[in-house]
């Protein structure tokens, strides 16, 4: 019995003949039936991307209920919503720095009814920290939907620390080589890697405390337990505008409207330091082109509306939408840089 080499249709009915009756009449269905099930494949993707979505849509957030992810994902499912007249909700998926949730939507279904909601965390620093080891491939497994808005941090010190400005801190430090110490919110969190970013575009040497949340490594500081920190801006707010802290620069490449009077680190004698965390929207990678259109569509038209965009800048947040092409090269520039330092400063993660 010869394999059938060629696939038109003549010389396929000339092999078949060789066949018997009984082979011959189970080769002619099992054609008809990977046809029909190649063309009901076909149809089945061009309806269910021009009927998306009809049933609700499920908004992972990686993280606990409270975060910044999580105000972001409240603004995103609202504005689906109301965009195509179908609830979407927030689905939390806590874990291992947002790495749980976000293996859980790179291994779901690529319909467009599973979607996460996630800062840079669990997708460019968790890639520049783990690399292969991490279960799942940040680049290759999420499909990029929009940037929705970038968060920026701001530098405070004790106020027992007498600097008034970078320019100060760099001074200071350099006189007096790991003598400084600055807490983070763990090893390998934006607020440690925003400081070991500045120590190496500053050629400067600090000690580095690790508290677990942003909280605590924020508390060590105003009690001065420890002397500086990189934190997140809505946190610090209060203990700011109490005296506890003293803010001397902020990591954005333009000044906070929270404090127009603070400068940015870039502006204070490190010129092109940045670093902000994007919030972001992806779907599994292979979610139909159409889909991932529709909802960036979406969200673009309805978080640019001036209530959505006072929400988003009501802590200080910048509003940041963008095409699923704009924020794929984001991301792959962010991970180069964060991936450089990590490697120069042989920064580890604790697990």
């Amino acid at each position: 019995m010869r394999p059938i080499e060629r696939r038109n249709k003549s010389s396929l009915h000339y092999e078949l003949k060789h066949y018997p009756d009984s082979c011959r009449n189970l080769l002619h269905a099992l054609l008809l039936l990977m046809l029909g099930f190649v063309a009901v494949t076909a149809t089945s993707q061009i309806h269910g991307a021009q009927g998306y979505p009809n049933r609700p849509i499920r908004v992972v957030v990686a993280f606990a209920p409270g975060g910044g992810s999580d105000m972001m994902a409240r603004l995103v499912t609202q504005t689906l919503t109301q965009a195509f007249n179908e609830s979407a909700v927030v689905d939390y998926r806590p874990g291992a720095g947002g790495r749980v949730g976000t293996l859980s939507v790179a291994r779901s279904t690529p319909d467009g009814y599973t979607l996460l909601m996630t800062g840079t965390g669990a997708i460019v620093l968790a890639a520049a920290l783990y690399g292969k080891k991490l279960p799942y491939d940040p680049q290759k497994d999420l499909a990029p939907i929009t940037a929705v808005a970038s968060s920026l941090y701001v530098l405070v010190v004790h106020p027992a620390v007498p600097v008034r400005s970078v320019r100060e801190l760099i001074a200071l430090a350099k006189s007096r080589p790991g003598v400084l110490n600055y807490a983070s919110s763990g090893v390998g969190a934006p607020a440690h890697l925003a400081a070991e970013l500045f120590r190496a575009s500053t050629d400067i040497r600090m000690a580095h405390v690790a508290y677990k949340g942003t909280s605590p490594g924020m508390m060590s500081v105003v009690t001065g337990e420890t002397d500086l920190m990189f934190s997140n801006i809505l946190p610090a707010v209060s203990s700011i505008q109490s005296g506890r802290l003293r803010a001397i620069a902020v990591t954005s490449l333009q000044r906070s409207p929270v404090f127009a009077a603070v400068p940015t680190v870039a502006e204070s004698g490190v010129p092109g330091f940045e670093t902000v965390t994007y919030y972001g929207v992806y779907a599994p990678t292979g979610t139909p082109l159409d889909i991932v259109t529709q909802i960036n569509a979406a969200l673009v038209k309805g978080l640019r509306s001036p209530e959505m965009r006072k929400r988003v800048e009501a802590d200080g947040s910048v509003l940041h939408t963008s095409t699923p092409q704009e924020f794929a090269r984001l991301i792959r520039t962010d991970t180069e840089k964060w991936s450089r330092l990590v490697k120069a400063a042989g920064i580890k993660p604790e697990s």
